[in-house]
C-alpha cells in the first residue's frame, strides 16, 4: 500500500463541490462529507472521478 503525499492531500478538493476530503488512510479513499462519496487511491495515486468514487451509507463512519 502506497502512501499519499501530504502535500498533496492540503489542495485537493471533492471535484464536485470543490470542499476539503477527508483520508482514511485504512481504506485507502478521500471522503467527501459533503457529497458523500469516497474517491479511491491507487498506488498512492487519488481517482478523483465521480464514477469511480462509491457513495457512502448512511449510517458509515470516516
Amino acid at each position: 500500500m502506497s502512501e499519499i503525499d501530504p502535500k498533496l492531500l492540503e489542495v485537493l478538493v471533492c471535484p464536485l463541490n470543490r470542499t476539503r476530503l477527508i483520508y482514511n488512510k485504512e481504506r485507502q479513499e478521500l471522503i467527501s462529507k459533503s457529497a458523500r462519496l469516497a474517491y479511491p487511491i491507487r498506488d498512492g495515486v487519488p481517482i478523483m472521478l465521480e464514477n469511480e468514487a462509491r457513495e457512502l451509507e448512511a449510517d458509515e463512519k470516516y
